[in-house]
């Protein structure tokens, strides 16, 4: 349960994101075609949270093993948790900013870096969620 809920919500939180950041970029793009070099980066940016579930999933499926005891299964469960939670809201929100970004660069787009600046500042939170998750699967089985 613990490796579907990292790559599942992560997944699920960077489809909505990249929809949201996406959904602005092209709206901006529908208008001056010229902008998709700097709206790409800002569209893409939010699916790297189901990178990391992702990631994790893979690892922790390398601990799965048959008839592994319940106080391992659930080792597994719970290391899975902070990648899951963190990438499904971390997603969500860095495509508003990123939306918000791709709407700043339609008006202003010599400071489009400034917006990408402001995204990896919720990116961060997904970083951390990795982090944790990967410093619990260090511990399963020990």
């Amino acid at each position: 349960m613990g490796v579907a809920l990292a790559c599942a919500l992560a997944g699920i939180g960077s489809a909505v994101g990249v929809g949201i950041a996406a959904q602005a970029s092209t709206g901006v793009m529908s208008v001056d075609p010229g902008k998709f070099g700097k709206l790409l980066l800002l569209s893409a940016l939010p699916g790297t949270q189901g990178i990391y579930g992702f990631v994790i999933a893979f690892l922790l499926l390398g601990k799965v093993t048959p008839g592994m005891d319940m106080h391992v299964s659930w080792q597994i469960f719970t290391a899975g948790i902070p990648i899951a939670l963190a990438g499904l809201f971390s997603g969500i929100h860095q495509g508003k900013v990123c939306a918000g970004g791709a709407m700043m660069t339609a008006k202003q787009p010599d400071d489009s870096a400034k917006s990408l600046i402001l995204a990896v500042f919720v990116e961060f939170y997904a970083i951390l969620g990795f982090l944790v998750s990967f410093l619990m699967l260090q511990g399963i089985g020990g």
